[in-house]
């Protein structure tokens, strides 16, 4: 049995490598914990915990996941052989209404997994961004939506509305900030071990 984990987030000083990371996904629950041990990943949720070889993970896709209490979320979904996952998130639950983002913790974290990795002659496939069929359906969203608050925009415009023109205005910088970055920064990709995605990261 792995020995248990520190029951709360951890990161190393500024001239270690991070290797512990604990995140709550939820008020109720445990913490989801994380080590980087010479044996492979070690990690602890709930009642299940085990230790992946870094040989033995297939798989880690970086996505960017924001939410309304928290816009600036991040995913890392780890796979293994036998296709179990364990997922790492930028964020923690500390209250009802505070979701507390553990940036610098988190993406030093995942840059040392993907050393660890790296140094165990890992094959996993390095993939970032959503899959590219979502993708495509969210390109095409957004896509209709701009036509259609173009014409009626235009209309509203050749109409004399200019308070209806200046809320859809407002209303498409809201849209583009919030679909657009998200669609922008989920583009899928390949990386290597050596070139991170910045933009899938805090």
């Amino acid at each position: 049995m792995p020995e248990p984990l520190q029951d709360h987030p951890t990161a190393s000083q500024d001239d270690a490598p991070a290797t512990r990371y604990a995140y709550k996904a939820s008020l109720i629950g445990s913490a989801h914990q994380f080590e980087l041990t010479d044996e492979g990943l070690k990690w602890k949720v709930g009642s299940r915990s085990g230790v992946w070889p870094y040989a033995d993970i297939t798989a880690v896709r970086l996505t960017y996941r924001p939410m309304s209490m928290q816009p600036r979320r991040f995913r890392a979904d780890i796979e293994r052989k036998d296709r179990q996952r364990v997922a790492i998130l930028s964020t923690s639950w500390q209250t009802v209404t505070l979701m507390a983002p553990q940036d610098r913790e988190y993406s030093a974290f995942i840059a040392q997994l993907h050393e660890r990795m790296k140094q165990a002659g890992s094959k996993a496939a390095l993939i970032g961004g959503i899959k590219p069929g979502l993708y495509a359906a969210g390109v095409a969203l957004v896509a209709l939506v701009a036509v259609a608050i173009t014409g009626l925009l235009a209309r509203a415009i050749a109409t004399g509305e200019y308070g209806g023109a200046l809320f859809l205005v407002g209303f498409a910088a809201l849209f583009g900030w919030q679909i657009g970055g998200f669609i922008q920064r989920n583009r899928p990709q390949s990386y290597t071990f050596d070139h991170l995605p910045q933009a899938l990261l805090p």
